[in-house]
């Protein structure tokens, strides 16, 4: 009686609340099956031959996991009766020479391994579920060859990528194993991407075996701009080198809103005010041009932020030394040259977010990765992540652009390898 009361108490319709949206249709490009339902008899019970006046048609959202298949590749022979010279279409060019995955199944594996944090055992599994358990190993083998392959088209990225003249930066922790001492220990991986408000979206990891400045230095190499990034003493050394450094108005914001949710000072509300009205501005030039942007911000936002700073000098003198408040006021004053420089260039944006939203999956990944096998599989590892993120910064579906670009790319000449590049490409296969 009870499971009765609780099935209609579920299956009883709720009361609309007032402006609820409606339930939208399906998707019209998702496939269709169609099942009939007739009546069991065309005869009526007077006896008479019922005609068929129309349907009602009701849809139903259905999902089937994984399903293996098979395609047979058949190359069909020709011989020539008089001279006997046979001929053959040659093999299709392949990521992995001779291998059996198709394309799409690689593509499917690394979606799944960096994107949706499935570990290659996982997958082995779910694999098991659908007909094949592909061992791991075989699995880790093809990632290899896979990353192997897609370095170039990263290589491309970066390139264009030190074209532009605002980046941002970043870096979080992964764990790498060390063989010769049995266990991991602490890699980076670094991150580097196009302003905020540029057109271009892309977004590279490059791993690296420490957080040494030197990485970084590496990968710019050259390029001389506004990089945007926090306070860790591994990029001054590139400011040394005559880049531009822009601070992250986020991270002093985030100092006085931690005071202020955990009630340790009685100024960081005050501090948050400041700030709001700064991010305020931000909203609403964000669509805007470069050169009004940066006209709005000299109108608006710089007497706020010269404001803000007569503030922060002033609490400076009268709070104590050592305190959690006279911390965060000091990380402002020591870096406001690099946290007001957004002010004089519109193409600058206010604050690292950019960069730090796209190292956010990297963050819950690395729960499920465990850890990197080696330098090189971490490097490889980079190379695939990169791509993946940057096809979703360019609106692309990840899975269909690995399996188009996968199918190209054995065959796509250097020259041209930009084409496939995610700010560039268009598919040419059916996802």
């Amino acid at each position: 009686a009870a499971m009765e009361e609780e099935l209609v108490q579920l299956s009883a319709t709720p009361a609309k609340a007032k402006g609820q949206a409606k339930r939208l249709p399906l998707p019209e490009n998702l496939p269709r099956t169609d099942i009939h339902h007739e009546p069991e008899s065309t005869v009526c019970p007077c006896g008479c031959t019922l005609k068929r006046i129309g349907e009602d048609v009701a849809e139903k959202l259905d999902y089937t996991p994984g399903i293996f298949g098979v395609e047979r590749h058949i190359r069909g022979k020709c011989v020539c009766g008089h001279c006997e010279t046979l001929i053959q279409a040659p093999v299709p060019a392949h990521v992995i020479d001779k291998g059996i995955p198709t394309s799409g199944l690689l593509a499917q594996v690394l979606v799944a391994k960096y994107l949706d944090h499935l570990p290659l055992y996982r997958q082995e599994a779910i694999f098991g579920r659908a007909g094949l358990a592909i061992p791991q190993s075989t699995l880790a083998q093809w990632v290899g060859k896979c990353g192997v392959a897609l370095l170039p088209l990263v290589d491309a990225l970066k390139n264009e990528m030190l074209g532009h003249q605002v980046l941002h930066a970043d870096e979080t922790p992964v764990a790498m194993l060390d063989p010769g001492a049995g266990k991991t220990h602490r890699a980076y991986l670094w991150s580097y991407s196009i302003g905020a408000f540029e057109p271009t979206k892309a977004v590279i990891y490059d791993f690296a075996e420490s957080r040494a400045g030197r990485h970084a230095q590496e990968f710019l190499g050259d390029w001389r701009g506004t990089l945007i990034c926090d306070d860790y003493s591994g990029y001054k050394a590139l400011l040394a080198n005559g880049l531009t450094e822009a601070g992250c108005m986020a991270h002093a914001r985030r100092k006085f809103f931690d005071l202020h949710s955990q009630k340790q000072s009685l100024i960081a509300g005050e501090a948050l005010e400041y700030f709001g009205k700064l991010y305020g501005i931000e909203r609403e030039v964000a669509e805007l041009d470069t050169d009004e942007r940066r006209r709005i911000r000299v109108a608006k936002a710089q007497p706020i932020a010269d404001e803000l700073h007569a503030w922060l000098t002033r609490q400076r003198q009268v709070v104590p030394n050592g305190s959690a408040t006279a911390r965060a006021i000091d990380y402002s004053l020591k870096r406001w040259v690099a946290l007001r420089h957004y002010l004089s260039d519109g193409q600058v944006p206010i604050d690292n977010n950019w960069i730090e939203n796209q190292i956010r999956p990297i963050a819950l990944g690395r729960k499920n990765w465990l850890f990197a096998g080696s330098l090189r599989a971490g490097k490889r590892a980079a190379a695939i992540m990169s791509l993946i993120q940057s096809a979703k910064l360019n609106g692309h579906e990840p899975l269909a652009y690995l399996k188009d670009v996968l199918t190209r790319l054995p065959t796509q000449p250097a020259s041209r390898v930009g084409e496939l590049l995610p700010h560039r490409w268009q598919p040419q296969i059916l996802a």
